[in-house]
């Protein structure tokens, strides 16, 4: 059954790159209404089409084939199993026995900081802090 998903996904992409060159190639209705204007080459500005020619009957039958293969792909697709989340398919990994797990609800009382050390607090020289400033002279205002 996969190898049929494959080829049907296959046709669909490349009937999807047919479409998009077949309309790339045909000329819009309006692409006569400068003619029509001034060159008289066109008889009507935007008039009747006539009979549908070679490519838009190319891209009527490439957009059913379209349409069919993608009705197939979600035939074909319709008992797989697609995971929302990279959550649903990690893998849980068994933590090795020496491991300890905390458990939030367990009592704070049997959990113990260990001790800091004693240390002595640097202070800054009192001579450092009663430096003043000497402050450049301010320029003198041009006149």
């Amino acid at each position: 059954m996969n190898t049929l998903n494959t080829l049907v996904l296959v046709a669909h992409v490349l009937i999807a790159a047919s479409i998009i060159g077949l309309v790339m190639l045909q000329k819009g209705k309006g692409a006569d209404a400068g003619a029509g204007f001034g060159a008289g080459a066109s008889g009507t500005v935007f008039g009747a089409r006539g009979s549908a020619n070679f490519l838009s009957r190319s891209t009527a039958v490439a957009a059913a084939l379209f349409f069919a293969s993608s009705l197939g792909l979600a035939y074909l697709n319709r008992d797989v199993e697609v995971s929302n989340s990279l959550l649903d398919s990690a893998v849980t990994e068994e933590l090795p026995a020496d491991v300890v797990v905390m458990d939030s609800a367990a009592d704070d009382a049997d959990f113990e900081l260990p001790a800091l050390p004693d240390v002595e607090m640097m202070t800054q020289p009192e001579s450092a802090g009663e430096a003043e400033l000497e402050l450049p002279p301010a320029p003198e205002a041009a006149q």
